[in-house]
């Protein structure tokens, strides 16, 4: 499938390109990071993410070969603007609700355990709201391809990405309390993007 690149989004990328050479790069981390910044307009993730090439790569071979994605909350899955791509959120669910009172943990994270049950091993997985959602995947025997952790917040983000990168897990985040379910999904589509290339 070939993307049709609207001439806002050239323009966008052409003004971030004249602010900032990311040339330097390996060709996923760049791509990644354009994306990020394009999709939040602040360039300080030029320098706040945190990424790299070879999880980048597995993680788009497992796209292409079809892995499912698991996002934390809708309004993640809601930016992934690949067409035809099954996105598993189950935070919605009434089971969520009632796992999370049961376990005691919260609803993104009950999310998590639900998801991974259906999922397995070797899942994208993307979380750019709940840091609880981030922290319960790190606990988990969950076997990700790739975990997009960018949650946002001043109660537990930045605690849950620095989990992440010491887990050892392949992963993209960032070092700060910001993040989002927009810079989440922005991450993740520029690898559907290349999905075809």
């Amino acid at each position: 499938m070939t993307r049709t690149v609207h001439p806002i989004e050239a323009e966008s990328y052409r003004i971030l390109r004249d602010r900032v050479d990311l040339s330097h790069l390996p060709p996923l981390t760049r791509a990644v990071t354009e994306r990020v910044v394009h999709a939040s307009a602040d360039l300080d993730y030029v320098t706040d993410l945190v990424c790299d090439e070879a999880a980048l790569a597995a993680g788009l071979a497992a796209l292409r070969a079809g892995a499912p994605v698991v996002t934390d909350v809708w309004m993640v899955a809601a930016g992934i603007t690949r067409p035809g791509r099954e996105i598993v959120c189950p935070v919605a669910e009434p089971a969520a609700a009632d796992l999370g009172r049961a376990a005691g943990i919260t609803r993104s994270a009950a999310a998590v355990r639900i998801a991974h049950d259906r999922v397995g091993p070797g899942a994208v997985w993307v979380v750019g709201c709940a840091p609880t959602a981030l922290v319960e995947l790190i606990g988990l025997d969950a076997a990700p391809a790739l975990v997009v952790g960018l949650p946002v917040g001043f109660v537990g983000a930045a605690e849950s990405k620095a989990a992440l990168r010491a887990s050892g897990l392949p992963a993209v985040s960032n070092v700060g309390e910001k993040g989002g379910s927009a810079v989440a999904a922005a991450a993740l589509n520029a690898l559907l993007y290349l999905e075809d290339k």
